[in-house]
């Protein structure tokens, strides 16, 4: 039987919520080498078993193992999706390191729920917009830019949006996440019209109350439920 060497695998998250109109992605401060002290992208190994009959963990079940160990947040309660796989030789210090990556995007009324664990020293979210370059350890700066890319891509036909507002929300409140996905601002005119069509087609429907704001309550909305 030919011998094949064995790279590692690992999983590492780009969780991402929206803070103060910012998007913003959380971060741990790494308590142990390579790169002790630089902040990182949450993230860890995926687990293989001995052999032929425990051959270790699905993918997925690493993301979600990873995602509430390092936050305390469960799938049920972010939008978990895998975007890319990066395994440039050299990426890791230690070890040839293959690394799939998902996004985790997060309600900003669940983000005061994150704790630090695992590896991490500490955790914060910081908004994208104010990364510096060289800041991330590894290549995750290079793997922030991809999942970024790739929810500009999926925002305006997919349900991506959904994951970073509340239960119920305010046309603005929605418009706040586009303009913060896309990096650019969302015509209220134009995003009032797409709004429309949204509840025209079953997407959206209106939501009891209205939330109090310094000129006047405005409406309520929610996502219909498919059930």
């Amino acid at each position: 039987m030919v011998s094949h060497a064995r790279p590692a695998v690992a999983v590492d998250l780009v969780i991402l919520t929206l803070l103060d109109g910012a998007l913003s992605v959380l971060l741990v401060r790494r308590g142990e080498p390579p790169f002790e002290g630089k902040l990182a992208l949450p993230g860890g190994f995926l687990r293989v078993g001995d052999g032929v009959e425990d051959q270790g963990e699905d993918l997925d079940a690493a993301a979600a193992r990873e995602l509430e160990e390092e936050t305390g947040l469960g799938v049920e309660d972010v939008l978990l999706e895998q975007f890319s796989t990066f395994g440039r030789p050299g990426r890791d210090p230690r070890m040839r390191v293959l690394s799939v990556a998902y996004y985790a995007l997060v309600r900003s009324d669940l983000a005061k729920r994150v704790r630090a664990g695992g590896d991490a020293a500490e955790t914060c979210w910081i908004p994208v917009a104010e990364l510096r370059e060289g800041v991330l350890a590894f290549d995750h700066e290079d793997i922030l830019q991809v999942a970024l890319a790739r929810m500009r891509e999926k925002v305006d036909t997919s349900s991506l949006a959904f994951s970073l507002v509340p239960e119920t929300f305010t046309i603005p409140e929605l418009r706040a996440v586009y303009s913060a996905v896309k990096g650019e601002p969302q015509d209220p005119g134009n995003f009032r019209r797409r709004v429309t069509r949204l509840i025209e087609d079953g997407v959206l429907e209106k939501a009891p109350g209205v939330r109090r704001t310094a000129s006047k309550p405005a409406a309520l909305y929610r996502f219909r439920s498919s059930g």
